[in-house]
């Protein structure tokens, strides 16, 4: 059965099965009429669930029920509004550089920062770009109840860069530091910091682009795919040259980490852009303010294209949403956000607030059926399952165990910081499948044996284990000394999706009960295990059922969608 069939017997109340496997989805009609007018329907946990799942990576119970004693505005206003302080930055929790020739940053402590320290040996900037990336992954598992950290990724993906192509570390967290300064934001402002940020310049030769010689790298890109898209856009290559003669000058100072401008790089001729932009004329400037200027002016014709607040939105929609934009929706949903994204100035919070409180966000066939990314299978998981982590200050188990979560999100085709180009993650653009690339031969195995490992063992460093907490995890849902309400509260938290009574019935039987045919078995137990929680014996009945439990439903395809 199609994910869409199966949604849409959902939807009518007609009784569905579990599906078997994960399918490519076939192109059926959607039928969504619902638009960008506030949600109005039930908010229960159901709702909750689906706009946490959507804005976070994973939705903790204690999330669940903090969020369902908020209206839905009152969440999503919430959600938007971050309130927790920004992560402390990446230290140096590798060793000293020892190796012969390399230049070893010395001076910088283990367990205290680098960022500010100004070190370009390649041995040092490869230690730090993998201290930024562990450091990447302990953000997305401590995140505070908002939007931050999922949307930081997102703009991540949009402007993309590659770390391990840039080779600098503090470029790296410098880059970094400023998507998630300007994540709910505006776009013009942020578009015009990464436009000039050290790392973007790099990455896309910006700091090659003189009046002699401009290179139309970054000119392109801006235009492909920061501002107004390829699609219906009709931009010329002339109009990437012209940009190109707008960006000249920049530079990047590598003895303080910082952008400049040098006015003698700079074309001073004037610009002159094609009908697409209304045949706009970008005044050639000279001088030290002739690169700020010129950029300003980029961006303000840029900004002036309706095309570009499409093309944002199209993008939110299938971040945030799902994948297909059918006509219904371009006309519901893309372009009516478009127009307010636009007439606001390019307020990223706002169009996101008006999204999140629609009727059509809230649409069950725009729930869970979007395939999980492998952050969100990756770090979801752990962040619902109860993972413990040790004490901020040991910052060498800690750093350690995220690298582990960043190879495993890695070999599932998600390396944080390196996408494979500059166009970002293949499942947010890659028509026609877009985010069923998440699941291939390859990958949907490395899922499964990422929550199995954490389910047995997890992962261990000096001594310290880390992994999926079930006893706890299932102590937070209701009646969980009841095998039936056991099984419920799993299913509508982790997969909401029904199960057919009988398939319950025989997981319950089989698993839980241990063969047996009466409820007490596991009540039983369950009850033995919260009176005396330090006994071995009692915690080990409980945690083996737990486990084949857990291993069995997380091996299910609805556990692999969002």
């Amino acid at each position: 059965m199609d994910r869409k069939e199966f949604f849409a017997a959902y939807r009518r109340n007609q009784p569905v099965q579990a599906v078997s496997q994960v399918q490519h989805t076939k192109k059926v009609a959607r039928n969504l009429a619902t638009g960008i007018n506030p949600y109005t329907g039930v908010w229960g946990k159901n709702e909750v669930i689906h706009l946490l799942k959507r804005t976070m990576y994973g939705a903790t119970i204690p999330h669940i029920n903090y969020f369902a004693g908020k209206t839905m505005s009152q969440a999503v206003n919430e959600l938007l509004t971050p309130t927790e302080p920004m992560p402390n930055a990446p230290i140096k929790e590798y060793a000293t550089t020892v190796v012969v020739g390399a230049v070893p940053d010395t001076t910088v402590l283990q367990g205290t920062t680098w960022i500010n320290n100004v070190n370009n040996d390649g041995v040092v900037q490869s230690q730090r770009r993998s201290s930024l990336r562990k450091w990447w992954v302990g953000n997305l598992i401590n995140q505070g109840p908002s939007i931050r950290e999922k949307l930081t990724n997102f703009w991540a993906n949009h402007f993309g860069t590659e770390l391990e192509d840039v080779g600098n570390g503090n470029l790296g967290y410098i880059h970094h530091n400023l998507l998630r300064t300007n994540c709910l934001g505006n776009y013009k402002v942020m578009l015009k910091a990464v436009t000039i940020d050290p790392q973007m310049l790099r990455y896309l030769n910006g700091y090659l682009n003189t009046a002699t010689a401009p290179d139309e790298n970054y000119g392109r890109e801006l235009q492909e795919l920061f501002t107004v898209g390829k699609g219906p856009a009709s931009y010329t290559e002339a109009d990437v040259k012209e940009a190109a003669k707008v960006l000249t000058g920049w530079q990047i100072n590598m003895t303080n980490y910082s952008s400049m401008f040098t006015a003698s790089r700079h074309s001073t001729v004037n610009k002159t852009f094609s009908s697409f932009y209304n045949n706009t004329v970008i005044t050639g400037r000279s001088g030290a303010t002739a690169g700020n200027l010129e950029l300003d002016d980029l961006l303000t014709m840029l900004c002036a294209q309706p095309e570009l607040a499409k093309y944002i939105v199209r993008k939110f929609y299938r971040y945030f949403v799902y994948y297909d934009i059918d006509a219904a929706t371009e006309a519901n949903v893309i372009t009516p956000l478009a127009t307010q994204f636009r007439a606001s100035g390019y307020d990223i919070k706002a169009v996101l607030s008006t999204l999140f409180k629609s009727e059509h966000f809230y649409d069950v066939l725009n729930q869970n059926c979007v395939i999980k990314s492998p952050a969100d299978l990756v770090i979801g998981s752990v962040r619902e399952m109860n993972v413990s982590f040790p004490a901020a200050t040991d910052w060498d188990t800690n750093y350690g165990i995220w690298n582990n979560f960043y190879f495993a999100m890695g070999i599932m085709q998600q390396y944080l910081g390196d996408p494979p180009n500059v166009a970002g993650l293949p499942a947010y653009y890659q028509e026609p499948l877009f985010h069923e690339l998440w699941i291939t031969s390859d990958t949907l195995p490395k899922r499964n044996q990422f929550t199995d490992l954490m389910i047995a063992s997890g992962y261990v460093r000096n001594n310290i284990r880390v992994q999926f907490n079930l006893p706890t995890y299932v102590q937070q849902l209701f009646n969980p000394g009841n095998p039936n309400d056991l099984i419920d509260g799993i299913l509508n938290t982790c997969f909401r999706i029904g199960l057919s009574n009988e398939s319950k019935k025989q997981i319950k039987t089989q698993i839980l009960l241990s063969g047996q045919q009466y409820d007490y078995y596991w009540t039983n137990a369950w009850q033995a295990y919260i009176a005396a929680p330090a006994n071995t014996n009692n915690f080990n009945t409980v945690n083996n059922r737990l486990k084949s439990l857990f291993q069995y439903l997380m091996a299910l395809s609805e556990y692999q969608l969002s």
